[in-house]
């Protein structure tokens, strides 16, 4: 029950049963998921329960000429750096609206890029843009597929033009519904879900950065996701490294 607690209370209060038994497994805690479950109930611990998205954050622009579909709500990917998705949120705070841009790899679920503004202008966009760019190394990220959907910070004619500058090709959702970036919602879903319900109210930009700072560190480098069969995205990523060499994270085929 001890173990149980720590794991729970060290992991944003947010894994319910199947993730804190799969997190003692990794830990040489060998206990049967009935096990856990008993004991999470015991100690009156549960997972985090995702709500619904309600705000628009991205405004599509229906006549603006946009990229082609190039994902077609596959968001699979063979390796990093063949897949980005991209979205906006909103932080409702005591000093109004937050507004967060996530750039996210399709291959680890990792987020290689994020920022906050006070603002929905395409800066915002970019800047977590740059971010992704920069962490990912400086050559080229040739054959890089970026998808978001039709908001027009997306079909910014700077934003367009710095994916191009990269190597990188821009695809845009074609049906012009949530499931047209999905990857993106789900991430996005996490992070309300996980940080911002659960440790809000918030008074403003400045605190809302620094909770997200720590949790994108700790959702890449610690937090067990599914996808990566219950390694963190930046476990997943060095097993692929080593089976495979270093060249593909700087865009490499």
């Amino acid at each position: 029950m001890t173990e149980i607690t720590a794991l729970w209370r060290e992991n944003f209060e947010v894994y319910g049963v199947r993730k804190i038994w799969k997190e003692l497994n990794r830990q040489g805690v060998r206990v049967a998921r009935c096990t856990v479950a008993r004991l999470m109930r015991r100690l009156g611990l549960t997972g985090a329960i995702r709500g619904d998205r309600t705000k628009r954050t991205t405004i599509t622009e229906p006549a603006a000429a946009r990229p082609a579909d190039l994902v077609e709500r596959d968001f699979t990917a063979p390796a990093p750096n063949r897949l980005w998705v991209a979205d906006l949120t909103y932080i409702p705070t005591w000093s109004g609206f937050v507004y967060a841009a996530f750039v996210i790899d399709a291959y680890s679920r990792m987020i290689v890029g994020w920022r906050l503004a006070g603002h929905l202008r395409t800066d915002l966009a970019l800047d977590a843009l740059e971010m992704a760019i920069w962490r990912r190394g400086e050559r080229r990220l040739d054959g890089l597929v970026h998808h978001s959907d039709r908001g027009g910070q997306y079909l910014a004619i700077r934003y367009t033009e710095r994916l191009a500058d990269a190597g990188a090709v821009a695809s845009v959702g074609s049906r012009g519904d949530s499931y047209d970036n999905a990857l993106a919602e789900t991430t996005i879903g996490l992070y309300k879900t996980e940080l911002i319900h659960r440790k809000g109210p918030w008074r403003g930009l400045d605190d809302v950065e620094i909770a997200t700072m720590e949790w994108v560190d700790w959702y890449n480098n610690r937090r067990l996701h599914s996808a990566c069969g219950d390694r963190p995205p930046a476990e997943f990523e060095a097993a692929y490294r080593t089976d495979n060499g270093p060249a593909i994270l700087a865009g490499a085929r």
